[in-house]
C-alpha cells in the first residue's frame, strides 16, 4: 500500500497509460483482446525472474473470460526455498480498496447505508466530519491526511495499533485541502471505510468481506489479515540501493486494515475482475460509481473512482490498480470491453525490475493493432538505440532516413544534438512504451534509459523500415 505514489500505477502512478479518460459504461467498440501465446508468455516471465533475480512471481493473463495463463514462478521464501505455486497467496497491498469499496457499495444496495452518508453519522468527532462523505473517501478527495506518506515501515509501523486509534491520530488534525477540490491518495480513508463497514454490519470486515464476496465468488485463496505463520503465504523480501533481497519488516497488526491487508493468488484476483466485470457481485448502477472518474469542485477530473483508476488505451477503457506493502508489490488491471485481465504479484519490491516485467506482460492483452504495418528492421527499441548512437557519435547514416527528413536533419542540427547527447553515455536500457499507426507509418514510443536518467525517442518507420522521423525528448 505505501505512499499513494508507490501504490498506485505511474503518471498519478495508478494509471497503466494515459489518454483521454471516458468514464466506463460509454459507448465502446468490443474488441476482442490479442491472441496470447501462453508459452512464449510464460517463457518470458521465467526468463526474466531469473535474469532481474526476483524472488517469486505469481501471474494470471484471462482473455475474453477465460485464464489462459495462471502461474507462480521462483520461490515464495528464501530460507527454505518453496517454489512459488498458482496457490501461494501474496500480500495485494492496495488492491485491497476495490474490496473495501465493494462492501461499502453492497451495504449500500441492502439499504444500510448510502455513499452520500456524511462522515459525521460514525466519526462525529472528526475534522470536517459533517463536510466530508464515504464517497468522499472511496474518491481520495476527502483532505484527510495520508498516514503512509513513505515508502518503507517507520517506526511507528512496527507496534501494533487499534484502527480507531489510527482514525483519531490522522483524522481530527488539519486537512491537507478542502474537500472535494483536489485528488490526494490517502490510506486514511480506507482504514476509516473498513470501519464503517464494521459499524453498520455489526461484523467484523474480513467477516463482511467472506460472506458477501470471497465465499460468493468462490476465492478459496484470498484472505483478509492472515496468520503469518500460514505456510501458503509468500514471505515479503526488500531491497536497498541495489542491494540483494533480505527480509522485509512487516508493518504490525492494525496499519494497513481496509486499505491493503488482504493476500491473495493471482489467479484469484483474475475471478474477481470477471465477477466486477460481468456483473456477479454489484448492480450496474454501483459497477458504473466504481469505475467513473470523480469530478472535482474546479471542473478538473480525478480519473479514479472507487479503488480502481480509470484510463484508456488502444480505445479501450482500462480499469487499474496497484499495490505495495512491505516486502510484495502487485498489479492488476482488466479491460472491461473484452472481458480480459492480467494480475501480477511479487515477493520482492524491487519496483523497477517488477514494474518492467509488468508492462511486458500487460502487454499480452491489448490488441496489436491491425493497422500498424509491419516494419522491416529490427525491433523498434533496437533500431532506436542504434539511431541514439549514432546520433550521440554525430555519425549518421543517411541512407536509412526518409527524403524531407534528410533534408530537415542538417548537418548542424547533427552536431548540436551529438554534443548535448554525448553526457549521458550508452543507453543502459531501451523500452517500448507506445505503439500507433499514422500516415501508413509505424509510431513509436521508446524510452532510452542511462545512468544519470531517461530520455523518450519518438519514431516514425515506414513499413521498408526508412525512418520518417527521430525525434529524442526529456524524460
Amino acid at each position: 500500500m505505501k505512499t499513494a505514489k508507490r501504490l498506485i500505477p505511474a503518471v498519478v502512478c495508478i494509471l497503466i497509460l494515459v489518454a483521454a479518460l471516458p468514464s466506463y459504461g460509454t459507448a465502446q467498440t468490443v474488441t476482442s483482446a490479442a491472441t496470447i501465446d501462453a508459452k512464449a508468455v510464460d517463457a518470458l516471465i521465467a526468463e526474466q525472474v531469473k535474469t532481474r533475480g526476483l524472488v517469486g512471481v505469481s501471474v494470471a493473463i484471462m482473455q475474453d473470460g477465460r485464464i489462459v495463463l495462471a502461474k507462480g514462478y521462483g520461490v515464495s521464501s528464501l530460507p527454505d526455498r518453496r517454489p512459488v505455486s498458482d496457490e501461494t497467496m501474496f500480500a495485494i497491498g492496495s488492491i485491497t480498496k476495490q474490496f473495501t469499496s465493494a462492501c461499502v457499495l453492497l451495504l449500500a444496495e441492502d439499504g444500510k447505508l448510502s455513499v452520500a452518508d456524511k462522515v459525521a453519522k460514525y466519526y462525529p468527532d472528526l475534522t470536517r466530519a459533517g463536510d466530508i462523505t464515504l464517497l468522499d473517501l472511496m474518491n481520495h478527495v476527502s483532505g484527510y491526511p495520508d498516514y503512509y506518506p513513505l515508502d518503507f515501515v517507520d517506526r511507528r509501523m512496527i507496534k501494533p495499533i487499534a484502527p480507531d486509534e489510527l482514525i483519531r491520530l490522522y483524522g481530527t488534525g488539519k486537512l491537507d485541502f478542502e474537500p472535494g477540490s483536489r485528488y490526494s491518495y490517502s490510506n486514511t480513508g480506507y482504514v476509516l471505510l473498513g470501519r464503517v463497514v464494521e459499524k453498520v454490519s455489526g461484523e467484523s470486515f474480513g467477516a463482511v468481506l467472506t460472506r458477501r464476496i470471497l465465499k460468493p465468488l468462490g476465492l478459496e485463496h484470498t484472505v483478509y489479515e492472515p496468520d503469518p505463520r500460514d505456510a501458503g503465504l509468500a514471505k515479503g523480501f526488500t531491497t536497498f540501493v541495489l542491494s540483494g533481497p533480505v527480509p522485509a519488516e512487516p508493518e504490525a497488526k492494525g496499519w494497513i486494515a481496509a486499505a491493503g491487508a488482504i493476500y491473495a493468488t493471482a489467479s484469484d484476483l483474475a475471478k474477481w475482475d470477471l465477477a466486477l466485470i460481468d456483473g456477479k457481485l454489484l448492480k450496474p448502477e454501483s459497477f458504473k460509481l466504481m469505475t467513473n472518474p470523480r469530478k472535482l469542485s474546479d471542473g478538473r477530473t480525478s480519473n479514479y473512482g472507487c479503488g480502481l483508476a480509470v484510463s484508456e488505451r488502444t480505445g479501450l477503457t482500462v480499469l487499474s490498480h496497484n499495490g505495495a506493502v512491505a516486502g510484495f508489490l502487485a498489479q492488476n488491471m482488466m479491460v472491461p470491453a473484452n472481458r480480459s485481465a492480467t494480475v501480477l504479484l511479487s515477493n520482492f519490491d524491487a519496483s523497477g525490475d517488477v514494474g518492467a516485467l509488468y508492462r511486458q506482460v500487460v502487454a499480452t492483452i491489448f490488441p496489436k493493432g491491425p493497422d500498424v504495418p509491419k516494419i522491416a528492421g529490427p525491433p523498434a527499441p533496437e533500431k532506436a538505440k542504434e539511431l541514439f548512437l549514432k546520433l550521440q557519435e554525430g555519425a549518421i547514416n543517411r541512407s536509412q532516413f526518409g527524403e524531407e527528413f534528410n533534408v530537415f536533419l542538417t548537418d548542424e542540427k547533427i552536431k548540436g544534438a551529438s554534443e548535448r547527447l554525448k553526457p549521458y553515455g550508452a543507453p543502459t536500457g531501451a523500452a517500448l512504451e507506445g505503439i500507433n499507426e499514422r500516415g501508413g507509418m509505424e509510431v513509436t514510443t521508446v524510452r532510452l534509459s542511462f545512468k544519470s536518467g531517461s530520455l523518450r525517442a519518438l519514431m516514425y518507420r515506414m513499413p521498408d523500415g526508412k525512418v520518417e522521423q527521430f525525434f529524442i525528448y526529456k524524460d
